[in-house]
């Protein structure tokens, strides 16, 4: 069951940024980072609504409540930087340049926490790193390595909110995995819808026009963001995370196909080299982690 979640995740998640990125240019990118809160809040509660009618439905204590807070300030702020990434690198190589996430945390926590790396983990980090340096180190002159640091920043901050909605699942009182992922995901849409709209409404109303002038579209990227973080939710309580971190590398695969059939975008041999390096590497310092 947490393989068929995850691949569904995948796809529907390479889908919805697909969706945002085309909105990017209409309404911008905090425009494009809100769709994916504000439309699939509503979808996200109706789930919810059907199947309390056959569960019960646990209520979110503080704890719950803080953990979904810090993971829904930072998948904002992931989206937002994943957004402004695409403009420049292509929908490929960003989706790879997000993948190393396990790299920057296992390098903060090398850092931070003094945990050691060992040959192993310093030689995975090393092969994603040489991939990260083959797909954006080539323009470094145009800009290219401060888009792939915003990248690889984006990615971290995915990492992080991992980390706080797991923390939110797990600290409910009861339920099972589905009644708990239904549970948190309503939760954190509703947290991250408000924070939307009150930036919003405060920083950039021409945004709120623009999300209400292309509700079809804002429409279908709230939607698949619902439907891809409620799998997401129910694969990281069905299994480990690492299994699940690690099956989500085909994403890689998913948006590079996207990449070129829908936005026309070629990826040249270093870009190819560059994301095999770095799907190997994470999945060798995820399993070398777990």
């Amino acid at each position: 069951m947490w393989i068929i979640a995850t691949l569904i995740a995948a796809a529907a998640q390479t889908a919805r940024n697909a969706a945002q990125r085309g909105l990017t240019a209409e309404i911008g990118t905090m425009g494009a980072t809100a769709v994916r809160f504000l439309f699939g809040l509503p979808f996200a509660l109706l789930f919810l609504g059907i199947w309390a009618m056959g569960h019960t439905i646990p209520i979110p204590d503080m704890r719950v409540v803080g953990w979904t807070l810090m993971g829904s300030l930072a998948q904002i702020a992931a989206t937002a930087l994943m957004l402004v990434t695409m403009k420049s690198r292509g929908f490929g190589v960003t989706t790879a340049l997000l993948k190393t996430e396990p790299v920057t945390l296992a390098v903060i926590g090398a850092v931070l926490l003094a945990e050691p790396l060992g040959p192993a983990r310093m030689a995975a980090i090393a092969t994603a790193t040489l991939g990260v340096v083959l797909m954006s180190g080539v323009n470094w002159r145009s800009g290219g390595w401060r888009a792939a640091g915003l990248g690889v920043m984006a990615g971290a901050l995915f990492g992080l909110s991992a980390i706080g909605f797991r923390g939110g699942i797990l600290a409910l009182p009861d339920g099972g995995y589905v009644t708990r992922s239904a549970t948190v995901l309503a939760l954190s849409l509703g947290i991250q819808s408000a924070l939307m709209l009150a930036w919003l409404g405060a920083a950039d109303r021409p945004a709120l026009l623009g999300i209400a002038r292309h509700w079809r579209g804002s429409m279908k990227a709230g939607f698949l963001g619902a439907f891809a973080s409620l799998f997401w939710f129910m694969g990281f309580a069905l299994t480990a995370a690492a299994n699940v971190r690690t099956l989500a590398l085909v994403e890689v695969v998913m948006a590079q196909i996207v990449s070129g059939r829908v936005f026309r975008e070629g990826a040249g041999p270093r870009q190819l080299a560059g994301m095999a390096l770095i799907v190997l590497g994470v999945a060798a310092l995820i399993w070398i982690s777990a």
